[in-house]
């Protein structure tokens, strides 16, 4: 909104009211959509073709391009997260290495005989 501009509570809730009867209206055009195809999940298609139907079209546009943005986005995180799993696993790896060669040592020192412990019969 522009600087200087007041909303009345009143109005405030008739936009909050107007946008949750959008939202559910939506909904049940993209559900239509989710039906025909014998699907019980509303995909991003179902919702896009719901905008088309209810005549908002000049609304694909701008949400085709969000949803693109948003997969771009998933797709960085997820590539992320499997980048920190493998330099974790290489980390896992070294530790793992790392107590194996502890535990070698340490078996070492105690298979050693303790000259002092040697007794001759």
């Amino acid at each position: 909104l522009p600087d200087g501009v007041n909303i009345s509570k009143e109005a405030r809730s008739a936009i909050s009211r107007a946008a949750s009867v959008f939202v559910l209206y939506a909904t049940s055009c993209a559900n239509n959509f989710a039906m025909k195809g014998k699907r019980k999940t509303l995909n991003a298609g179902d919702v896009l073709s719901a905008m088309e139907e209810m005549e908002f079209q000049r609304f694909v546009g701008p949400l085709k391009e969000s949803l693109e943005v948003y997969r771009r986005e998933q797709k960085g995180k997820k590539e992320a997260r499997k980048d920190k799993d493998k330099k974790t696993d290489w980390k896992e790896q070294d530790k793992s290495r790392e107590e194996e060669n502890d535990d070698d040592d340490e078996r070492m020192e105690e298979e050693e005989p303790n000259e002092e412990e040697e007794v001759d019969n």
